[in-house]
């Protein structure tokens, strides 16, 4: 298939598109704000609705509406404007809906700067007030934004739940090479929407002022999220079979370490590589095996080590975690993340 040169945000914009998305909802703010621009070009012209909300409050509610009209709706920002949609993540998490929510992180806490972060992860995987998840895709390619793009959204039909791509300012910014995915306009049925003109009257709520009924649904929401952590942990293994060191790392992170593990083997250094491409449900399974004879893991983020948590919880003890990072829009390099990888084997 033909490929096309388009910035990351734009492809992805163009994907979701092509997945059937004819609502967006946005609010602009760097660096996510192509994605928004895009939409706002396209969605007129394929009969499609694109509306610049008063603010991020008033986006993700828009997106609980349509999303609960039956409709793929969708929603972007970064870092600052999706702490502003939380609440109205949590409503459409709690009215059990499906939505696409994209985060193209940039640094922070506050207002932060405009330059790459992965300090969002905690916001991903342990988001908003009550007990609900995400689920939570992190891409590290511009092809694979886009492939994750229907995944998201029709994963996201099939449980019922909001979905997020955790995506960074250098992905969202850089250009590659992609082959866009066929048009699938038809999507999923949904007999449980509120539209007109159904003989069963559908209601959709969040809001359950009796204990016992509320308790009930989060339960049952949660054998959801059991199966769910049991069939749709997704991640990418590279030489981990007889490394000594593994890496854990994600999204742009996962790029410059699969640099330092070439650099590492080059230089007789067993490493490898575990690279989480669900955040929720987290690939324990890929890090349980992994410490069944690795000597170490390292943990590779731009952010203070918001991931380690996860790794040690799936290590259990068996092994030491390490962790190297980057923050505040510093990116981190394969040499630093190779002198790592050499600190920990001379320490041995």
């Amino acid at each position: 298939m033909e490929k096309v040169l388009m910035k990351g945000n734009e492809a992805l914009a163009e994907a979701a598109i092509s997945a059937g998305c004819r609502h967006f909802f946005g609010y602009p703010i760097t660096p996510q704000t192509e994605v928004a621009a895009y939409m706002s070009k396209k969605m007129p012209k394929i009969g499609g609705v694109y509306l610049q909300a008063e603010s991020e409050v008033s986006a993700i509610n828009m997106v609980l509406g349509a999303a609960a009209a039956g409709a793929r709706a969708m929603t972007s920002s970064s870092s600052p404007g999706i702490s502003l949609k939380a609440e109205g993540i949590s409503y459409i998490a709690g009215s059990d809906l499906p939505a696409l929510i994209v985060n193209v992180q940039r640094a922070g806490p506050g207002l932060g700067g405009i330059q790459p972060s992965q300090s969002d992860y905690w916001q991903a995987t342990r988001p908003g007030h009550g007990d609900f998840h995400l689920l939570v895709f992190a891409p590290s390619t511009v092809q694979e934004m886009v492939d994750l793009v229907a995944v998201a959204f029709d994963l996201g039909d099939k449980y019922r739940m909001p979905a997020m791509i955790l995506s960074d300012g250098m992905l969202g910014q850089m250009m590659e090479p992609v082959v866009l995915p066929e048009k699938n306009e038809a999507g999923t049925s949904k007999p449980w929407a509120v539209s007109p003109g159904t003989e069963k009257r559908n209601i959709i709520n969040s809001l359950y002022i009796t204990p016992p009924e509320l308790e009930a649904l989060v339960r049952e929401r949660f054998a959801k999220y059991d199966k769910i952590k049991k069939e749709e942990q997704r991640a990418e293994e590279y030489l981990v079979d007889d490394a000594d060191t593994v890496i854990v790392a994600y999204g742009a992170s996962a790029r410059i370490s699969r640099s330092a593990v070439d650099m590492a083997r080059k230089s007789g250094i067993k490493a490898g590589l575990i690279r989480p491409i669900t955040l929720w449900p987290y690939p324990d399974v890929a890090v349980i095996k992994a410490a069944g004879h690795a000597k170490r893991f390292l943990c590779v983020e731009m952010s203070m080590g918001q991931m380690v948590d996860d790794v040690r919880l799936a290590v259990n003890g068996k092994r030491d975690v390490h962790f190297f990072g980057r923050t505040g829009g510093m990116i981190p390099t394969p040499h630093e993340v190779l002198q790592k990888i050499k600190e920990l084997e001379g320490s041995k």
